[in-house]
């Protein structure tokens, strides 16, 4: 990969947002002791982004969205953080927020229980649907602690989710199939199919029929798979992983934009199909993107977002993209475990990931804030990208955890130890558009009270217009 070259004003940015000299690394992860105090400081800190544990705050939502004026976040960020927060669980063996996840999680899955709140529908996409239903979905492979039986179940509620989208009022015939970016026809971007959306569509899938031992799950997991390399959003030579497509030219002008979350996606969703299947044709899929993966998101094999990292904080890397590379880094460590061939090229740079990561984590006030960008191995402030750097902080924490996923079991399925119940009828067709109260008498009875009203108030007006109005000739 050729790096761009940076404009000026970039460079003038980039020099006077990095430290003349390297301030004294806080967090060591030399031993796994040193990594897991590290990753409870790196937890501690990353929660102080989180107020939904707060009197009179919404349990689940990160400050935010955008135009509330009361952060920079998105619905489907603070999905992705109780992800993170039970993978760290599971490596660290740390308890701390455990009932924070759980009681967040629970808070926003709607009146439906497939996660799709009413209050977020005006930016409801399927990969925001689908970042909580991740979340669920690790929560029954890590057996994290099941909620009360009154309430609905980690497995369930995966499953849920995953119904709602293989429903055919969902998953469409535009472009030949495939899930739309957004949910609701309002939403904008609903003309968009892009990978994401899709990616965790076959992964959870994938990883629901080897959870569950369902087949079902698997041939919808395969038909999404083939779907995606039909449109050709896998270069079909390179295996780069493109962003997406419009409905409005039959997917056919694809946004050739790489992000690292779309390589990871498919990559933990192939390897699962590996381990369910045993079929080699998802071995090569997986070996294949995974060697992409590791070309273009790891350089000096250190993560890297290429969309958008090569400005060094030039605001070129929005508050989304700034979480990207953290899902990228938990999802390959999780490979390593249900496709062991792949240890032995994924594990070296999940290594000095968390190391890189680690060492640059030297700034604000407390002299161990998390930025962005590892491979300069100095801080750069998340400020400079407009962001308040929760993102950031979750990708450290990810990376620093990561190291851990050598000492822990692999995820469980129902036969090898897992304890959340599911329900394979939950949720289903849901396209997101409010269903219109009924209309009864009372309501029919005020709206013709109503109407003459109306129809006596405009008689009287064209009367005074006519005759008293001075203005009228």
């Amino acid at each position: 990969m050729v790096a761009p070259r940076l404009a000026p004003a970039l460079v003038a940015i980039a020099s006077g947002v990095l430290f003349s000299g390297v301030a004294e690394a806080q967090y060591k992860v030399d031993t796994r002791d040193d990594i897991i105090a590290s990753s409870k400081s790196l937890a501690y800190d990353l929660m102080k982004f989180y107020h939904g544990n707060e009197s009179g705050q919404i349990p689940g939502l990160l400050p935010g969205p955008p135009a509330s004026g009361t952060g920079d976040y998105y619905w489907w960020e603070a999905g992705a953080m109780m992800g993170t927060y039970i993978d760290y669980w599971k490596l660290t063996g740390d308890t701390t927020y455990n009932d924070v996840v759980t009681e967040g999680m629970l808070f926003q899955v709607g009146p439906q229980r497939d996660y799709m709140p009413p209050n977020q529908t005006l930016s409801l996409g399927n990969d925001d649907q689908g970042f909580w239903g991740l979340s669920a979905l690790l929560a029954a492979e890590n057996k994290f602690p099941d909620p009360p039986a009154d309430q609905p179940q980690w497995l369930e509620l995966a499953q849920a989710v995953w119904n709602t989208q293989a429903d055919p009022s969902r998953y469409d015939e535009t472009c030949n199939g495939g899930l739309r970016w957004q949910i609701p026809r309002t939403n904008a971007g609903y003309d968009y199919k892009n990978t994401i959306a899709n990616g965790i569509f076959f992964n959870m899938g994938a990883r629901l029929a080897r959870y569950t031992g369902n087949d079902t799950y698997a041939e919808r997991a395969e038909k999404a798979w083939d779907w995606l390399w039909g449109v050709q959003y896998i270069d079909h030579e390179t295996w780069a992983v493109y962003d997406g497509a419009s409905v409005n030219d039959n997917c056919t002008d694809i946004h050739k934009t790489q992000y690292s979350y779309n390589a990871g996606i498919l990559i933990q969703g192939v390897a699962f199909m590996y381990n369910h299947t045993s079929d080699d044709k998802w071995r090569t899929r997986l070996d294949s993107l995974l060697d992409a993966c590791l070309a273009s998101f790891f350089p000096e094999d250190i993560a890297y977002e290429l969309s958008c990292e090569f400005a060094l904080g030039g605001s070129v890397c929005k508050t989304d993209m700034l979480s990207y590379k953290g899902y990228l880094v938990r999802w390959l460590g999780v490979v390593t475990q249900v496709a062991p061939h792949t240890a032995a090229k994924i594990l070296g740079p999940l290594r000095k990931s968390g190391e890189a990561a680690a060492r640059q984590c030297t700034g604000g006030a407390s002299g161990r804030e998390c930025g962005f960008y590892w491979t300069e191995g100095k801080f750069i402030d998340p400020s400079v990208d407009k962001t308040s750097g929760a993102g950031e902080a979750m990708d450290v924490l990810a990376a620093v955890s990561s190291m851990l996923i050598e000492d822990v079991a692999p995820p469980v399925t129902n036969d090898t130890g897992g304890t959340s119940k599911g329900n394979p009828n939950a949720g289903g067709k849901d396209n997101g558009e409010r269903p219109v109260k009924p209309v009864t008498a009372g309501d029919k009875a005020g709206a013709a009270i109503l109407t003459i009203l109306l129809l006596v108030g405009a008689g009287g007006l064209f009367v005074w217009m006519s005759f008293f109005d001075p203005m009228v000739s």
